[in-house]
């Protein structure tokens, strides 16, 4: 490997290392405006000047200088601090050094580099130029007189995001950074250049002058808004959640979120249930917990097993689900069901429900053929990987399901399951780029798993393409809820001659309904005395009989799995809303009044049990796939009549998936913005 001294202490390094990169190898801080890892490299801040032997005698933007064998790398010499100080001093002939009401404060890169390069007073007497603001919609607050021009954000809504929106207009001291026609950036991924930003010019519009970085309670936690389980931290300051920001989680979501999982937070103090309700002639008044709970289990007694039904829903922890399972499995309850969307898998090898190639190892793949998904609303996150790998030239995408704005090129293969027979038979041009890929792949959406003929003719393709082979599998199925894998891998699932949870939510199908948290199912049919155990207001607490008010994600400690099978912990950041308990001790509760108390009093004692019963649950933070295993594909679907009828994504409205977003004025602002669009455009 070639090696350079950098400061007088070599290293080895990679061929196409930059000098920066190679800098800090050896453990030099470089400061930098424009340069970011996951970003093409721009070289126009030159903060990052270093001093270069052999060259000319002159300091060079290490950013874009590629490092050589034998190099000596400077960068603390006399030099070097002066043409960093200089530079500095150009940034801030313009800048309106206004951080005392900067929401950047205290978290501004600009801010932390004057402080080692900034001079205490100015040489300049010139008028400092003012820009006008742009708007860039709901999520992104604009001060573009503090812009610095170091097009991260131009770069990422192209490169990364994939809508090209953002972009560079005029030359030389009248350079502006603005959108396109004046028009709100339509990305899922937008606010993730409020993060890029290193100056103040783009902020977050909802949190604009709400608190200051010291003030917040950092509690670093997974995302629950999707099945991917990005890693992300909550400040919260007292009772309430004030934002949540990206950690980086390179097997996960690298360092990008949604502007769901970053935005959706207001939801969480609006429309909130903070106390028991029980319904009396027809409306529900507030009661306390000792009558609601006497009047659950007194219903529960009423009923026989075969009358009673739970449905777990999608935002879920398993210490949750796992008690509703001992609770209600105990009393021989077989209406057990997660899958409120009416998805058939949950039977047969764990293999058969996870994205087994992992989130990270997906890009590994030469091929790609997305069936029944729009991984773009379904998983924003990812579809920025799948992006990459297409900009990469390395991977082929194929889509079978309804055609939509993927952010990169793919062969559309057709809309209904019919395009699949001509796959196994590998007549078209990209069933043979599948059939001849090292290592194909196929990600399934939640719109193709609720037919079991489209099921097995997807196995069929499968097996034809070989995805499931020595050393890979590329069998992956993507899930659009947080709660579902956890929920399959615990067995919560209908269990011998049981119903599911839309044939329990049928007329006369029930006695009583226990909703966990349910509220993507239509409950207008059913006549059954439904109890609601959840957060908000939302579809479940309307049709309830009795609320009982439960804890939201960031206000417990959870276990929750993501698509790939990867258990992860969520941790509480603020305590419940008024009389509302954690779910697991409000089904501890229950079981008393119902005769079959729950053998533990503790998290710790219900985490425990969950291991012992479960031992996948008790594996933190590993994904099984990054470790291949063949499983048999012969068993998934029942063979049946191809239809032409379109698959379609679950996921229509981005911003309004679950009670939290839908409580969300955020949100609200932005799905109504996305359908205004969406009008325009049709018209």
């Amino acid at each position: 490997m070639p090696t350079a001294k950098v400061n007088g202490v070599e290293v080895e390094f990679e061929n196409g290392m930059t000098v920066l990169q190679v800098a800090e190898l050896a453990g030099e801080e470089i400061p930098r405006f424009c340069y970011h890892e996951r970003l093409s490299i721009a070289g126009n801040c030159r903060m990052c000047l270093v001093e270069v032997k052999p060259g000319p005698p002159k300091p060079q933007a290490s950013c874009a200088l590629p490092a050589g064998d034998k190099m000596e790398i400077i960068t603390n010499s006399p030099m070097v601090q002066k043409a960093r100080q200089g530079v500095m001093e150009f940034l801030l002939i313009n800048h309106p050094l206004d951080c005392p009401i900067c929401d950047q404060g205290g978290e501004c890169d600009l801010q932390d580099q004057s402080m080692g390069y900034g001079r205490d007073a100015t040489r300049y007497v010139e008028n400092k130029r003012a820009v006008e603001e742009k708007h860039m919609g709901p999520l992104i607050k604009t001060v573009m007189t503090r812009c610095i021009q170091c097009t991260r954000c131009v770069r990422f809504v192209t490169e990364v995001a994939g809508v090209p929106e953002i972009g560079l207009i005029s030359r030389g001291e009248d350079v502006e950074i603005t959108t396109y026609l004046g028009g709100a950036v339509s990305s899922e991924l937008s606010a993730n250049v409020i993060d890029l930003c290193p100056v103040g010019a783009l902020t977050s519009k909802p949190y604009a002058f709400n608190a200051r970085p010291w003030e917040l309670k950092k509690t670093e936690s997974v995302d629950v808004m999707d099945a991917l389980g990005s890693a992300i931290r909550v400040d919260a300051r007292g009772p309430a959640v004030l934002r949540v920001l990206p950690r980086t989680n390179d097997e996960v979501n690298e360092e990008w979120i949604s502007d769901k999982t970053r935005y959706a937070v207001d939801g969480l103090s609006r429309q909130r249930l903070d106390r028991p309700f029980v319904r009396k002639d027809g409306r529900l008044t507030p009661a306390t917990w000792d009558e609601a709970l006497s009047l659950v289990a007194e219903k529960l007694k009423q009923a026989t097993a075969e009358r009673v039904g739970v449905i777990a829903g999608d935002l879920q922890d398993a210490e949750s689900m796992k008690a509703a399972l001992d609770l209600f499995g105990a009393g021989g309850v077989t209406n057990l069901d997660c899958r409120q969307d009416g998805t058939i898998l949950g039977a047969g090898p764990r293999e058969s429900w996870l994205f087994n190639s992992t989130l990270a190892g997906i890009e590994a793949a030469d091929v790609v053929l997305l069936i029944g998904t729009n991984p773009r609303l379904e998983a924003a996150v990812l579809n920025a990987r799948f992006r990459k790998m297409w900009l990469a030239g390395r991977t082929r995408f194929g889509l079978v399901g309804a055609a939509a704005n993927l952010t990169y090129q793919y062969d559309h293969l057709g809309v209904g399951a019919d395009a699949l027979g001509g796959l196994a038979a590998g007549d078209s041009d990209f069933a043979k780029a599948l059939g001849s890929a090292e290592r194909p792949a196929l990600v399934i959406g939640q719109g193709a798993l609720r037919d079991p003929a489209l099921l097995a003719a997807i196995a069929e393709v499968a097996r034809a393409a070989a995805v499931v082979r020595e050393g890979w599998n590329g069998w992956n199925v993507l899930h659009t809820a947080a709660a579902r894998v956890g929920g399959l891998d615990l067995g919560f699932a209908p269990r011998d001659g049981g119903k599911s949870a839309r044939e329990m939510v049928r007329q006369g199908a029930l006695d009583v309904l226990f909703l966990l948290g349910a509220d993507e199912i239509d409950l207008s049919a059913t006549d059954a005395f439904v109890v609601y155990l959840g957060t908000h207001g939302d579809a479940g607490a309307h049709r309830a009989d009795v609320i009982l008010p439960g804890a939201a994600y960031t206000e417990k400690n959870g276990l929750y799995v993501n698509t790939e099978g990867r258990v992860q912990r969520g941790e509480r950041s603020v305590f419940p809303k008024g009389e509302a308990r954690e779910d697991w001790a409000i089904l501890r509760a229950l079981s008393e009044r119902v005769g079959a108390k729950l053998p533990y009093d503790s998290l710790d004692e219900l985490r425990a049990k969950l291991f012992a019963d479960h031992p996948t649950f008790g594996q933190i933070d590993y994904a099984p796939g990054s470790s291949p295993s063949a499983f048999d594909l012969s068993g998934l679907g029942a063979p049946g009549e191809l239809t032409s009828a379109p698959i379609v994504s679950p996921i229509q409205a981005f911003h309004l998936t679950n009670p939290i977003a839908r409580a969300s004025v955020t949100m609200a602002e932005c799905a109504a913005l996305v359908s205004g669009a969406a009008k325009l455009a049709a018209e």
